[in-house]
């Protein structure tokens, strides 16, 4: 049986302690973001979570979305929780207020997204998408087609997709083959799309389709392609509904999991073509696509640690109950105990809880970058902020995903062989973990992406400085009176100079050899992923000491998080200086691989 119980309190640690209201306020536009108005939000958002969208989780995994005669509809309940919480506003939290959104920080809005995919992660997907359109129509759009779009988005009556995949056409979106032909004010768009999550569903009255083609005479590959506005109905000139677009879901697919969310094959233009409306110029939609696909890894990292936190709920639940074997009592005789109380199963449990409070300092730590390069005062720091979210997109998607994989097959485990039976509930978990590393750019292209764009494109001026603020808080660390993680911080200090020993190596090799740079990315966002998350959450053992002094938390969970983080830096660090010499030594051997060595 699955249970909900949101990490309300560690994500409210985070905020308050690890980001900072004093630093929030500090943003343009958020001085009224208080720890009460928070504390209210996170309570109504778990409480949203426990009682609404959990009982539908396994509803969802079990009877899917229906398709017959072109019409999804989405599992009993879905439709319905979906107008509830949209009603509350919950989608539209860090949307422009200009349009109808809340402004509040994308910090906020993480922490809650959180909190829903925790219990329900299909749920949440097309919500997800539809936020993340918003982002880039308010960054490429046209004020007319703001006008038109956003209020409807940002309100919830209408939802958006994502079309970029093409059966000849995945990763290397440069090859798709969907049509978009002027034709006076609009575009007719035809083509074939698959993999297209809320293609059609019934949440909504109207969805907003984001469609990259290629206009005829377009440059070959990325630089040929445009991106599109087309509207499952059109809109009339009085902005009401209207006719029925050239356009049409073909299928839903059958897939591991997330079944509770539609994904679809889509079709444009039977009939003649699908209109659609050119947002910014020809030929440079996938870089307006880009700002739409960043938002949505952020996202997709954050579903990671929903998923994860879901995860080690259900086990530590089950862990709790289940009584296995004996341990000694006071007395020393045995007596029955529960599997939690075994060190194999603590240690499982501890990875479990460790990592998923290491990708969740992670993920909101960059949405607090993001706010920054959004809303600072000072330019040059909202410069600096923005390069940091670039580098740091990749590490959210690529390395939460990962563990959230990882830390629900561990929840797998802890329940033994009812852990396999799907009445346990356990494994709905790593099945909707299971799409996580690969949509939104597969992991292994976040990992050539980061060291690509983000590291050898500035020669790693972004990195470096991320450094400098670690190395920074390192040497303050070490400076404490009374400092009792003295050990701790050399833990972390050692994984620092790992990550800029790679750096350095990295860079080197980009004018030398581009194969081993790009099949050493992936040890590198490794590396990288750990040496962030291991500097969040020294920084929360840090806060926990200074509480502990004050008496001002919980001394029962200040006391668990330091535990949790000396779990985190003593068990993942030494990970790194093995990684290091995977990518220092073992990456020239993949050069002599050749295709004939896969067929033998």
């Amino acid at each position: 049986m699955q249970t909900n119980a949101p990490a309300i309190n560690d994500i409210s640690f985070i905020i308050r302690h690890i980001i900072g209201y004093e630093n929030l306020n500090a943003l343009e536009g958020y001085t009224d973001v208080t720890s009460d108005m928070v504390d209210v939000m996170l309570a109504e958002s778990g409480k949203i979570s426990s009682e609404v969208l959990a009982p539908l989780n396994k509803i969802g995994d079990n009877l899917g979305c229906t398709f017959e005669n072109g019409v999804v509809r989405t599992p009993p309940g879905f439709k319905e929780a979906y107008e509830q919480v949209n009603s509350g506003g919950w989608f539209s939290l860090n949307s422009d207020t200009d349009y109808g959104g809340q402004g509040l920080p994308l910090t906020l809005s993480t922490a809650v997204q959180e909190i829903f995919d925790s219990s329900n992660m299909a749920f949440g997907l097309i919500p997800l998408l539809s936020n993340s359109a918003v982002e880039l129509l308010s960054a490429h759009a046209s004020n007319s087609q703001k006008d038109i779009y956003l209020p409807n988005i940002i309100s919830g009556k209408w939802a958006t997709t994502m079309n970029l995949t093409e059966p000849h056409a995945g990763s290397d979106v440069g090859a798709l083959r969907t049509k978009a032909v002027k034709d006076g004010n609009h575009y007719k768009i035809t083509g074939e799309k698959i993999y297209i999550t809320g293609g059609e569903h019934d949440y909504t009255e109207n969805i907003i389709h984001l469609v990259l083609a290629r206009t005829p005479g377009a440059p070959q590959g990325n630089k040929g392609i445009s991106l599109f506005i087309v509207p499952k109905f059109l809109i009339n000139e009085d902005s009401t509904i209207g006719q029925k677009n050239d356009l049409r879901c073909v299928s839903i697919e059958q897939k591991l999991g997330i079944h509770a969310s539609p994904t679809c094959v889509m079709a444009y233009g039977d009939n003649g073509g699908a209109i659609g409306y050119l947002v910014g110029k020809e030929n440079e939609g996938l870089a307006c696509m880009f700002t739409m696909m960043n938002m949505a890894r952020i996202c997709v990292g954050v579903q990671g640690v929903g998923i994860a936190q879901g995860a080690y709920n259900q086990a530590r639940d089950y862990a709790n109950n289940r009584v296995q074997g004996t341990r000694p009592d006071a007395k020393g005789k045995k007596r029955p105990a529960m599997i939690i109380e075994h060190p194999d199963v603590k240690r499982m449990l501890m990875d479990m809880k460790s990592k998923t409070e290491s990708i969740r300092a992670l993920a909101l730590y960059t949405s607090y970058c993001f706010d920054v390069s959004k809303r600072h005062p000072i330019s040059e720091k909202r410069i600096q902020f923005s390069e940091r979210v670039s580098l740091l997109t990749p590490i959210v998607k690529a390395w939460a995903t990962d563990k959230a994989i990882k830390i629900a097959d561990i929840g797998i485990q802890i329940h033994g062989g009812m852990g396999y039976i799907e009445e346990s509930g356990a494994s709905q978990y790593w099945r909707d973990a299971r799409i996580t590393p690969i949509y939104e750019g597969t992991n292994g292209i976040q990992a050539i992406d980061l060291v690509n764009r983000k590291i050898v494109r500035d020669n790693g001026k972004s990195l470096f400085l991320l450094i400098e603020e670690i190395e920074e808080n390192l040497y303050n660390f070490s400076n404490l009176e009374n400092n009792k993680f003295s050990d701790l911080g050399k833990l972390v200090r050692e994984s620092v100079n790992t990550l800029s020993r790679s750096t350095v190596f990295l860079l080197n090799q980009a004018g030398i050899d581009l194969d081993l740079v790009e099949s050493a990315a992936r040890v590198f966002l490794d590396i990288l992923g750990s040496t962030v998350c291991a500097w969040l959450m020294l920084l929360q053992a840090g806060s926990c000491e200074k509480l502990l002094i004050a008496k001002n938390l919980d001394p029962l969970f200040l006391e668990s998080k330091i535990k949790t983080v000396k779990h985190f830096l003593k068990w993942q660090l030494p990970e790194v200086l093995a990684l290091e010499k995977i990518l220092l030594e073992g990456q020239n051997d993949l050069s002599l691989v050749s295709k004939k060595d896969f067929d033998v």
